[in-house]
């Protein structure tokens, strides 16, 4: 276990800094409130006389104290943006185990920080591209045919192809997934015009698969139990 300990106030707020980075990381990214919470308060208390550390985590905000020297520090950080990137969750978990049981300074920690937000995404031909992919499948588990698979991966493509470059506006996540629904369910109703798909029912629910917020859906049962 990590003895080492904070030397002044200078080091207090680097180390409230480079927890609340770790917490907008993972946030950010998808990972769960629980999560988030709990490396937030693994940081500070890997430094010996750093003392009544809380954290508290919402889905729009990451709030975090501790005492150094009976001094209070308090930081909040509010989050606008999240995505899904599995990669940087799991090197952020990674970090946060070493910088506990080993001698990571926190410059060191910070620039650990910066090179993992600096990881690259997939571009977004490839997301609508295994998107599209995978929504197809989904009509075929709802009985759907080959008609349908084929319709509901060419909608399901282009809805994601459109969304990813709709969201460089910033708009609220309702309207994003109103206005994906709104063309998922267009892009049906053409291909059965056209005589591409036959079941519209079919391809539409798999085509507004992508829209459903799994993950933000089961971290919300997890942060629950």
């Amino acid at each position: 276990m990590n003895h080492l300990t904070i030397d002044n106030k200078n080091d207090a707020k680097k180390l409230m800094k480079l927890s609340i980075c770790a917490g907008e990381t993972l946030l950010t990214n998808g990972a769960e409130v629980s999560r988030v919470e709990d490396t937030m308060v693994r940081l500070c208390n890997s430094r010996g006389n750093i003392h009544n550390v809380n954290s508290f985590v919402t889905q729009t905000g990451i709030f975090l104290t501790f005492e150094y020297e009976n001094h209070p520090f308090v930081s909040f950080k509010r989050v606008k943006n999240t995505g899904i990137n599995l990669k940087k969750i799991s090197e952020v978990s990674r970090f946060s185990r070493k910088f506990v049981t080993c001698n990571i300074s926190l410059d060191e920690g910070m620039k650990i920080i910066q090179e993992i937000n600096r990881i690259s995404t997939y571009s977004g031909r490839t997301k609508a591209l295994f998107g599209g992919l995978a929504a197809a499948f989904f009509t075929l588990m709802f009985g759907g045919g080959i008609r349908d698979f084929y319709s509901s991966f060419l909608g399901s493509y282009l809805v994601i192809s459109i969304l990813n470059k709709v969201n460089d506006f910033g708009f609220p996540y309702f309207i994003d997934n109103f206005f994906g629904a709104f063309l998922a369910s267009l892009f049906a109703a053409i291909s059965l015009r056209i005589g591409l798909g036959h079941n519209l029912d079919k391809i539409i629910i798999g085509s507004i698969m992508y829209l459903v917020p799994g993950v933000a859906i089961t971290n919300a049962i997890r942060d629950t139990m």
